[in-house]
């Protein structure tokens, strides 16, 4: 017998032959702990003034995401960031701050979505948006670095 869970808005719909049960979605119990842990953690969310990288990516959605980054010697030390989005997006952000920090900079382009979604376990299907989000906003924050590093005087006028 083969079980097929699908998941529609917040419940899941287990399917056993011709028989439909429903189940309600129970947030907590649902969740794997990674995306309950990332969705409410809150110590990287930080703007900081004259980072080593900085980008920021609005989605569909309309959620925003900033991503700060701080490098020492080549290695990404830090990853900080602003965001106006959803419990997801928020848990995107911080699972790409968890994976990036401590690699090389030019290790760090190889995370991507489904890394992010990967190590999440959980994410709604409805919100794999969030982790394109962040992984957009964090290469463009990788590309800045490269241009400051570049061309450093740059970093005095930055913005941010």
């Amino acid at each position: 017998m083969y079980v097929i869970i699908e998941r529609k808005g917040l419940f899941f719909k287990p399917f056993f032959g011709d028989k439909m049960e429903q189940k309600k979605f129970d947030f907590w119990q649902d969740h794997s702990l990674h995306y309950l842990e990332m969705a409410f953690r809150t110590d990287r969310r930080e703007v900081i003034k004259r980072p080593d990288g900085y980008g920021k990516r609005t989605g569909d959605c309309g959620d925003i995401v900033e991503m700060y980054l701080t490098v020492r010697n080549g290695c990404i030390r830090s990853v900080s960031f602003e965001t106006n989005g959803c419990l997801s997006t928020n848990a995107c952000a911080n699972t790409l701050a968890e994976l990036a920090e401590g690699r090389k900079v030019a290790d760090a382009w190889e995370i991507t979505p489904e890394d992010v979604i990967a190590y999440l376990e959980t994410l709604p299907p409805e919100n794999t948006h969030c982790a394109e989000l962040a992984v957009s906003a964090f290469y463009l924050a990788l590309r800045n670095c490269q241009e400051l590093k570049r061309d450093s005087w740059k970093k005095l006028y930055q913005g941010k």
